[in-house]
């Protein structure tokens, strides 16, 4: 299992690394868009698993070939057409801040309540599951083709550095459980251990150019990035507990077995899912971005 894991992590951080460096921005678009329809066919599996056989793999079919022609219209070396300008409109000023709402309200109050052994809603679920990836996938699209390939790696950067700060810190003070009831592992020093980690990466890379932390730098005072990159670290956290909630609603220690020794593609970017949107309104160029989006 071990030999697996390492096998996969090289391969895909290879294959990541290879994307991102490319002269176009093409090859990591697709990547991007490939992994957002993988993810969203695995949570169709986990809240509509009585119909997810033949809906869940073409919900994700259709989704990638809708990202992929959104990617095309939105390309800034192009004219954006009418039709690019009011999708990207509505995806940004409506879509988004509904799905942040979403997560930040609903969420919330399911991992709150933590309800293991309901079965999850197979409408609403299912209907979150597909937006949430979407303007998940939308906000990572965006970062990459007005702020480049080191920016978006920066950014995503985040959510490792929590996850391996948490751990650490976990295995060296953790006692008190954060939500043993959905995921028995996490605990309160893991959860502060992760943040002080993002807040540590986030200082480190504030002075290099291009980079996620940089811009924040650029655009907010000290205690605002420290608030920003401690909120972030949260909310990878709320990514991780949703998706292990719905496996243990579904049953599942695993989102599927595309990736040999990780899981599925959800079990490797739930944290992101979250954090994404945010990221983009907090860091990037979000009042430009929205005011183009609306002529």
């Amino acid at each position: 299992m071990l030999g697996q894991r390492i096998i996969t992590a090289v391969v895909l951080i290879a294959v990541l690394v290879l994307a991102m460096f490319l002269p176009s921005l093409w090859p990591m678009t697709v990547l991007l868009a490939l992994a957002a329809a993988c993810a969203l066919w695995e949570w169709l599996r986990l809240t509509w698993s009585g119909s997810s056989g033949f809906m869940a793999p073409l919900i994700g079919l259709l989704l990638f070939v809708g990202m992929l022609y959104l990617a095309y219209g939105w390309q800034p070396s192009l004219d954006m057409q009418v039709w690019a300008k009011e999708a990207r409109a509505h995806v940004f000023l409506v879509f988004l801040p509904l799905v942040v709402l979403y997560w930040a309200i609903g969420v919330s109050l399911m991992l709150g309540f933590a309800q293991t052994q309901k079965q999850a809603s197979k409408v609403a679920l299912s209907i979150f599951g597909v937006f949430a990836v979407f303007i998940a996938w939308a906000s990572l699209n965006e970062m990459l083709m007005y702020r480049g390939g080191i920016y978006l790696l920066s950014m995503m950067a985040i959510v490792w550095v929590a996850d391996i700060a948490a751990y650490f810190a976990g295995k060296a003070w953790g006692k008190k459980k954060l939500a043993p009831r959905i995921s028995p592992g996490k605990t309160w020093a893991g959860f502060f251990g992760g943040m002080l980690g993002v807040i540590a990466y986030v200082f480190l890379t504030g002075r290099i150019e291009g980079s996620y932390a940089h811009d924040l730098a650029m655009r907010w005072p000290w205690f605002g990035v420290v608030a920003i990159a401690a909120g972030l670290a949260a909310l990878s956290v709320m990514g991780d507990l949703f998706e292990s909630l719905l496996k243990r609603r579904a049953g599942v220690k695993d989102s599927s077995n595309l990736l040999p020794g990780h899981g599925g593609v959800f079990d490797r970017i739930d944290a992101l899912l979250p954090v994404a949107p945010v990221a983009l309104v907090l860091g990037g160029p979000f009042l430009e971005m929205l005011s183009v989006a609306a002529n």
